[in-house]
């Protein structure tokens, strides 16, 4: 009798530790942002502003984890099959959940089904650089260059279908030349490629090559907003030699499909008053970024259009990576 009434009290401890835990506040534990790229690239860099933001606000760590390759389709099958419990998380590119689709003939994951939209968080202008010691000093010699030399030109992006690579595959159909693509697994280890002279151009996300940019490393021919920036002010912009010319990059935080509703609205509130704060538009405009809070359902539509686009785009082109 005494052994059968020790069962019963740890059976009813046990249900209640069941029950504490259940009903435990979002987050109890550590969440996990993961990002498809090397660490140093502008997905990893804005992933690290927001996560210690909302670690902030959550009182609880924010871990980020790179998961590089594949032209951020590992990091992004990472994200997909993880529990949706709400302690993982996915900052995102915009070209991982539009274009990849279209780009890679077959892939492990299908963003529209195992993901699901939280909250666009900042957009900004891709930037074309070259080495210091480059012989081209603007984006006029470059385009006369590269289209009396076809191919001779080798171009770093972060990866097949990634928005530098996109970025810069607009750029050659726009200017009219044929560039050799060099596909790296972040847009930092193309950067440092190009650094060390083994390329002659990248296009990466202003954010990630600004620092290079305004300590002289690098050189900016051309910037791809549609304006001359605040950060780059005698840097011209692409529209400058190529009328109409426009391209930039979008990144946004999404979840694994079957993270619980609530978990969803928490996290899109709480990084919406992030956003929308002075403090994070300014560190975001020291990257040549600004803003881009979204409701899911604005997020969403913006997937979905990027999708139809980048699809029309990447059949012209007859852009395939494996």
């Amino acid at each position: 009798m005494k052994r059968l009434a020790s069962r019963i009290v740890l059976f009813a401890l046990f249900a209640a530790a069941s029950l504490v835990a259940v009903a435990q506040p979002w987050p109890s534990k550590p969440v996990r942002i993961i990002v498809p790229f090397a660490a140093g690239g502008a997905t990893d860099v804005i992933a690290r502003l927001l996560g210690q933001k909302l670690g902030d606000a959550w009182g609880s760590s924010v871990i980020i984890e790179d998961r590089a390759g594949a032209g951020g389709n590992i990091g992004a099958d990472a994200a997909a099959h993880s529990p949706p419990d709400g302690y993982t998380l996915f900052m995102t590119s915009g070209s991982i959940v539009t274009a990849n689709q279209y780009m890679y003939k077959s892939l492990t994951y299908d963003a529209a089904r195992d993901l699901v939209p939280i909250t666009g968080v900042a957009t900004g202008p891709q930037v074309v650089v070259v080495n210091p010691s480059s012989p081209f000093k603007d984006l006029r010699e470059f385009i006369a260059y590269a289209k009396a030399n076809p191919k001779k030109i080798n171009f770093g992006s972060a990866g097949f279908g990634t928005q530098t690579h996109l970025a810069t595959e607009n750029f050659a159909y726009a200017a009219g030349i044929d560039m050799t693509h060099v596909p790296y697994k972040g847009e930092s280890t193309a950067l440092t490629d190009l650094l060390g002279g083994q390329i002659q151009m990248v296009t990466p996300n202003l954010t990630a090559a600004i620092s290079f940019i305004q300590q002289g490393k690098l050189r900016a021919l051309a910037v791809m907003s549609r304006e001359r920036i605040a950060q780059l002010p005698d840097t011209p912009t692409a529209a400058e030699f190529l009328p109409g010319f426009e391209n930039a990059g979008w990144f946004a935080l999404m979840a694994p499909a079957g993270t619980p509703r609530e978990v969803i609205d928490r996290v899109h509130g709480d990084a919406a008053k992030i956003l929308l704060s002075e403090d994070f538009r300014a560190k975001l405009a020291q990257q040549g970024m600004t803003p881009m809070a979204t409701t899911p359902a604005e997020l969403g539509a913006l997937i979905r259009d990027d999708s139809a686009r980048w699809a029309k785009v990447i059949r012209e082109r007859g852009l395939q990576a494996n």
